[in-house]
């Protein structure tokens, strides 16, 4: 195991890699029970879509684990799943059955993208300031996601956002505790912080009646057979097929990169060029897992950005994604346990890792505008936006548009062109 994850010569330890495991699959466990929950009103089979949820993110983060050797796990998106449900399906008319089919057919034009090097052009083409930035991004990104799941932070008709009922929720009160144990833990350096942050305030939800015990323990998976294999290929031809697919791709390719940047660049992964070593493996892990969640019967797969957590504990290696892949396995026969984990166990450690996160700031230019700004708009827009991927278009459109303002055309490559060419036309479809 320690020659083939390599784990003396990334600086770490199976104790580390496997706690980085547990970690990073305890923050993203809550997909098991949402996705479900989100695709049900289109009218699929919750349980179906739990064991394909399940599947999906054990075929993608396997593959992650043992081709790319990465520590990013994988699952289906939060996002991207909305949009198959709210907007494809209820808002379109469209059937879920069409949808499945638009993010086969996304799955398959990944796999050619990622077998030609599109994709790792793409990442490649994104110059370091905007890479450090979109670390920070994400940072506040998913900070963001940890106090609105806990409800520290809610919805307001005036301002956009509030502060949430402190002493009146139970769950704001359990977070709270929680962050402040949890960040003492990481203060005096104990190994598995987060995990044990998240198990004690999971324990301790008990008795502020946060965490909802099990009503029965049926361990057996359900069934596959209502989504499963369920495409409708007589309008793959059609305009409306052609503007879904598109949306997919343009949200999951930009989803992906700036997770994967974000997450490599606070690991200190990134070579001396600034990229990511192995990427092309790490993308292609996503585009089977896409085709094969299709299939399945569940929306598009991609890297969780939540897999920050695990990296934050140590996790260096594709051993702390192959330990994400068995727990998803034991979910299929243990949901009851893993499906009473509250959001306000699991937001704390989203909070702490997002504060992490922040520390590649300290690599930005600040003292050069056509730098700064774009860093800039891209830190800001991701949380704002609620999305990794408008970020990442604001950061680089500004960039390439203030570099040609500026009459340093040379500091830009043909791809970004091409890029900032295809968002401004995004806008516009």
């Amino acid at each position: 195991m320690n020659d083939f994850f390599q784990l003396k010569a990334n600086n770490t330890t199976l104790k580390t890699e496997i706690l980085a495991g547990i970690t990073t699959f305890m923050t993203m466990a809550y997909i098991l029970a949402v996705n479900p929950e989100i695709l049900s009103v289109t009218g699929m089979d919750r349980g179906a879509v739990f064991s394909a949820t399940a599947v999906s993110s054990l075929i993608a983060t396997l593959i992650m684990a043992f081709l790319a050797k990465l520590p990013f796990a994988l699952a289906p998106s939060m996002g991207l799943n909305a949009f198959f449900a709210f907007t494809v399906c209820l808002e379109m008319g469209h059937t879920w059955q069409f949808a499945l089919t638009a993010v086969f057919i996304e799955g398959i034009i990944f796999i050619l993208m990622t077998f030609f090097n599109i994709r790792e052009m793409i990442i490649n083409s994104i110059p370091e300031n905007l890479k450090h930035a979109i670390s920070v991004g994400i940072g506040l990104f998913i900070a963001f996601i940890g106090l609105k799941s806990a409800g520290v932070i809610v919805s307001n008709n005036d301002t956009f956002v509030s502060l949430g009922k402190i002493t009146s929720n139970a769950g704001v009160i359990l977070t709270l505790i929680s962050l402040l144990a949890t960040g003492a833990l990481l203060a005096f350096r104990v190994k598995g912080a987060l995990l044990i942050g998240i198990l004690f305030a999971t324990l301790l939800g008990i008795p502020f009646h946060v965490t909802e015990l099990p009503a029965s323990f049926d361990w057996t998976p359900p069934s596959l057979k209502p989504v499963f294999m369920k495409f409708e290929w007589n309008q793959i031809f059609t305009f409306d097929m052609l503007i879904v697919v598109f949306t997919f791709l343009f949200v999951d390719i930009f989803n992906t990169v700036g997770t994967l940047i974000g997450v490599a660049s606070k690991a200190n992964m990134l070579d001396k060029k600034g990229n990511i070593p192995r990427v092309t493996q790490a993308l292609f892990a996503d585009a089977v897992g896409t085709a094969a969640g299709a299939m399945l019967g569940t929306p598009t797969v991609t890297t969780y950005v939540e897999s920050a957590a695990g990296v934050a504990e140590g996790g260096r290696t594709g051993l702390t994604a192959f330990t994400v892949a068995v727990l998803f396995f034991l979910s299929l026969f243990l949901s009851p346990l893993f499906l009473m984990i509250p959001g306000a166990a699991t937001a704390p450690a989203l909070i702490l890792v997002g504060a992490m996160m922040m520390s590649p700031v300290k690599e930005i230019n600040l003292d050069d505008y056509t730098e700064l700004i774009p860093a800039f708009l891209c830190v800001i827009m991701m949380p704002l936006t609620y999305s990794i991927a408008d970020g990442i278009v604001f950061g680089m459109l500004a960039y390439v548009l203030l570099k040609i303002l500026t009459a340093r055309t040379t500091q830009v490559s043909g791809i970004m062109y091409g890029l900032a060419v295809l968002f401004i036309l995004r806008f516009f479809i």
